[in-house]
């Protein structure tokens, strides 16, 4: 099925279903998605085979925080309106080197050009062991962090995340964040090489509901896929199954947002 890449690096703004009106900034390559899961679901397809494309830099600290400015300061002055600035893109920013400098760089330019606009990173909370990423993370209004399941082996269909991730290690590190943090998980059903599909089932949510209570997060984002898929044979999460969710985590005492 058709997937696309974001091809600059500061890129819209656009209109976000779960954010509003946001600018994003792509800390990968414009032409390779870069990422260590290789989710069946990105709409930015499966990741980069071509070894070279893998190995190329990453767009530089400098260049970065100079669009940033250029494209802040001419929105600022044709008077768009901006809710948040977001880290996305083709792969995982938190994977970038100077991730942590350039956090700082983009609170610097958002203060002076849009102050009441929020700073999100969309991560799937694989780099949670660098103290670094952690620090920057905790500075920005909407760290955003990924867990689709509460199941090793439905992560490793879903995501396919890199050898020696955990579900366990990763709740154990988006623990430090004493729940000031935005857990983000995307339900969807289908087949994936002749294996069923369905992170929605009451084994897999009496799981993830244990989770979501035990980190306690201010917010949990759910929605299900709103685009093609690199896998074919997955279909979206009924809307009622949705609703359902989203009526348990608030019985919780969860706030809750979603996105159909």
């Amino acid at each position: 099925m058709a997937t696309f890449l974001f091809d600059e690096i500061i890129f819209g703004p656009i209109t976000s279903r779960r954010l509003g009106a946001s600018l994003g900034i792509n800390l990968l390559p414009t032409n390779a998605k870069v990422c260590n899961f290789n989710c069946i679901y990105c709409e930015c397809g499966w990741n980069e085979k071509d070894k070279e494309k893998q190995k190329q830099k990453l767009p530089d600290r400098m260049r970065i925080k100079a669009d940033l400015e250029k494209k802040l300061k001419m929105m600022f002055e044709q008077r768009e309106p901006l809710d948040v600035i977001t880290f996305a893109g083709n792969g995982e920013p938190t994977m970038h080197s100077e991730f942590s400098a350039i956090i700082d760089d983009t609170l610097k330019a958002r203060d002076s050009f849009y102050p009441e606009a929020k700073v999100a990173v969309l991560s799937n909370a694989t780099m949670l062991h660098k103290p670094t990423v952690v620090e920057a993370l905790r500075k920005v209004e909407q760290p955003i962090l990924k867990l689709d399941s509460a199941f090793d082996s439905t992560l490793k269909l879903l995501n396919m995340p890199p050898a020696g991730f955990s579900v366990e290690k990763v709740v154990k590190q988006m623990e430090a964040f004493e729940g000031n943090f935005i857990l983000q998980t995307l339900f969807v059903q289908g087949i994936y090489e002749d294996q069923p599909v369905d992170n929605a089932s009451e084994k897999e949510l009496d799981a993830w509901y244990r989770i979501v209570e035990r980190l306690h997060p201010r917010e949990v984002m759910i929605y299900t896929i709103a685009r093609d898929t690199p896998a074919e044979k997955l279909e979206k999460t009924p809307a009622q199954k949705l609703d359902q969710i989203a009526d348990k985590l608030r019985s919780m005492g969860i706030k809750v947002q979603v996105s159909y």
